[in-house]
C-alpha cells in the first residue's frame, strides 16, 4: 500500500512548452548574415532537387537591378576611376568601384570572349605596403597621396623612414608640418612602429598602439604602457644601463613599477617596426573601413519621402523546380502510376522546398517590418545624422511591431542599412543612444588642437555640461575609448 502511494505521489504532470522545429529553423535563418544566408541557400539547393534558385543581376553597392552589367543608380560613381585622382571611393563606405570589365565597357561581355582567361580577374594578395596605401588613399585628400606614396617608398627593409621630413617637404615644395601630418596618418594605419625615424619613436608608437587596444578593457590595463611610454620617451638610455633607481626617483614611482615597465617593454615591444616578412603577413589593417553588403536600403524620392526595401528580395528568389511541380500534379491525378518510393521522394523534397521558401520569405517580411518601424521612429536621424538620434530600444520596436524582443535582436544582429546618403551603418546604430554624445565628444577633441593642449576627460565633462549633456567622467572615458581616441596623456 505504501509502495503504491509512493509511486502515485512520484507522478507529476509535465506542462513545459516545446518549440517546434519549424520555429527553430525560422529563427536560425533570421539570425544569419547575408553571406551566411547565401551559403545556406547554396547548400540547400545542392541537397534538394525540388528547390530552384533564380538569381538577379544586382549592384553589389546599392542592390538595384543591373542592366547589361551596368547600374544606372551608381552611374555617377562608377565612371570615376582611382587613376583620375578623385577620391570618391570613400562615398561607398568601403565598397570598391566597378572596373571596366564589370561595367560591361567595350560594347560586349568579356565572358563571351573565347580567349578571355577568368584567372586574370583573380586579385593577387596585396602586401603590407599596398594595403597601407589603399587605406591611406581612403583617408587622405587626393593632394596628399603623392606624399604618402613617397613616404612608403622611403621605408627601409626594417620599416624605418630613411628620408627626413624636411627633405621630403623640399621635394614636394611644401611645409614639413604637412609631411608630418601625412606621416602621422601612415604611422596610425600601419603596423605598430612603421614609419618611425629611430628606435625611441618606434617603441613609443608600439606603446601607444597597445594602450589604445587596452583602453577598451579597463583603466589599469593602460597603467603599465603609460609608465613605459614615459621611460622610453625620457630615459631610454638609462633603462639600457639598468639605472632603475634613478628612473624611479625621476618619475616618482617605485623600483617595482619600473621593473614591471621594463618587463613589459622586453616582452611586448620590438626595436624594429618590421622584423621579417612572416610576421608582417599576420598584420591586419587598423582602418575602420568596412566591406559589407547592406541588407536594407532606405531611399529618398524626388518629393523627399523616405521608403525602404529589403535588398535580398532584389538579388534572388526561390521557387519549386518545374519538373517537381508537374510530378506533384500528376501524382494527385494518377496515384497508381507512382510507386511508394516515388511518392515518398516527391513529397519529402517538395515539402522541404516549400518550407524552406516560406522561412526565407518570413525572414524578409520580419526584416522589412522592423526596418519600416525604424524608418518611422528614427526619420530625423536618417535625414540629419546622429545628433538627432532618439533613444530607442529593441523592446520598444518589438512592442510596436508585435514581434518578440529576441526576434528583433536576431533580425538586426550582423545586418546593415544603407541610408539615402549612401552611408552603410549597422542596425545597432538605431538603438545606440550614446552615438550623439560620442559625436559631440569627437568634435570637442578635434577642436582641442586649436587650444594647444589636450583636454582631460574631466574637462570634456565640463564642455559637455555647457552643451546641456550631463554624463560622468567614467562614461566619457568609455566613449572616448570606443571612438579609438587615446587619453590626454598620450594624445
Amino acid at each position: 500500500m505504501d509502495l503504491m502511494m509512493d509511486m502515485g505521489m512520484g507522478q507529476e504532470m509535465n506542462t513545459s512548452m516545446r518549440v517546434s522545429p519549424t520555429l527553430i529553423a525560422v529563427n536560425q535563418i533570421l539570425a544569419l548574415s547575408s553571406m551566411e544566408l547565401q551559403t545556406l541557400i547554396q547548400d540547400e539547393i545542392e541537397q534538394n532537387p525540388a528547390l530552384e534558385l533564380s538569381e538577379k543581376a544586382t549592384c553589389t553597392v546599392c542592390g538595384d537591378p543591373m542592366r547589361n552589367g551596368y547600374c544606372i543608380n551608381c552611374k555617377r560613381y562608377a565612371q570615376t576611376s582611382p587613376t583620375q585622382g578623385d577620391n570618391s571611393m570613400s562615398d561607398f563606405s568601403g565598397y570598391q568601384e566597378y572596373d571596366d570589365y564589370s561595367m560591361g565597357s567595350g560594347g560586349g561581355n568579356a565572358s563571351n570572349d573565347e580567349e578571355f582567361d577568368p584567372m586574370t580577374l583573380v586579385a593577387a594578395e596585396a602586401n603590407v605596403l599596398e594595403r597601407l596605401y589603399y587605406d591611406l588613399r581612403a583617408t587622405l585628400p587626393s593632394e596628399d597621396l603623392p606624399i604618402a606614396e613617397y613616404l612608403i617608398g622611403s621605408l627601409d627593409d626594417k620599416g624605418f623612414l630613411s628620408a627626413s621630413v624636411v627633405e621630403i617637404s623640399r621635394v614636394f615644395e611644401t611645409t614639413p608640418e604637412r609631411v608630418e601630418e601625412v606621416l602621422h596618418q601612415l604611422q596610425r594605419l600601419g603596423p605598430p612602429g612603421l614609419g618611425a625615424r629611430d628606435v625611441r619613436e618606434c617603441l613609443m608608437l608600439q606603446i601607444e598602439y597597445i594602450a589604445e587596444l587596452g583602453a577598451d578593457a579597463a583603466e589599469n590595463v593602460v597603467a603599465v604602457p603609460r609608465l613605459a611610454h614615459q621611460i622610453v620617451d625620457k630615459y631610454l638610455t638609462e633603462l639600457g644601463e639598468h639605472k632603475y633607481g634613478f628612473i624611479a626617483q625621476k618619475l616618482a614611482v617605485s623600483n617595482d613599477e619600473v621593473g614591471k615597465a621594463r618587463e613589459f617593454i622586453k616582452e611586448h615591444l620590438s626595436p624594429y617596426p618590421v622584423m621579417d616578412g612572416g610576421e608582417i603577413q599576420t598584420w591586419g589593417s587598423r582602418s575602420r573601413a568596412q566591406y559589407v553588403q547592406p541588407d536594407v536600403r532606405i531611399r529618398e524620392d524626388e518629393g523627399g519621402r523616405l521608403s525602404m526595401e529589403v535588398i535580398e528580395s532584389q538579388r534572388f528568389y526561390l521557387k519549386l523546380n518545374p519538373i517537381y511541380q508537374q510530378l506533384t500534379s500528376d501524382m494527385k491525378v494518377q496515384k497508381a502510376s507512382f510507386s511508394d518510393d516515388d511518392k515518398k521522394h516527391i513529397h519529402q523534397y517538395v515539402s522541404r522546398a516549400r518550407l524552406f521558401i516560406s522561412n526565407i520569405n518570413q525572414r524578409r517580411e520580419t526584416m522589412g517590418k522592423i526596418a519600416r518601424c525604424l524608418l518611422d521612429c528614427q526619420e530625423e536621424f536618417i535625414r540629419h545624422g546622429v545628433r538627432v538620434l532618439r533613444p530607442l530600444t529593441r523592446a520598444q520596436v518589438a512592442e510596436m511591431t508585435g514581434l518578440h524582443e529576441s526576434t528583433v535582436s536576431r533580425a538586426t544582429a550582423g545586418k546593415f542599412v544603407m541610408l539615402p546618403s549612401r552611408q552603410v551603418i549597422p542596425f545597432s546604430d538605431f538603438f545606440t543612444a550614446s552615438l550623439s554624445v560620442k559625436d559631440v565628444i569627437k568634435e570637442i577633441i578635434v577642436k582641442e588642437a586649436a587650444q594647444g593642449k589636450p583636454l582631460t576627460d574631466r574637462e570634456i565633462v565640463s564642455r559637455l555640461k555647457k552643451e546641456g549633456i550631463r554624463v560622468a567622467r567614467r562614461t566619457v572615458a568609455k566613449y572616448r575609448s570606443q571612438l579609438g581616441i587615446l587619453p590626454s596623456t598620450l594624445r
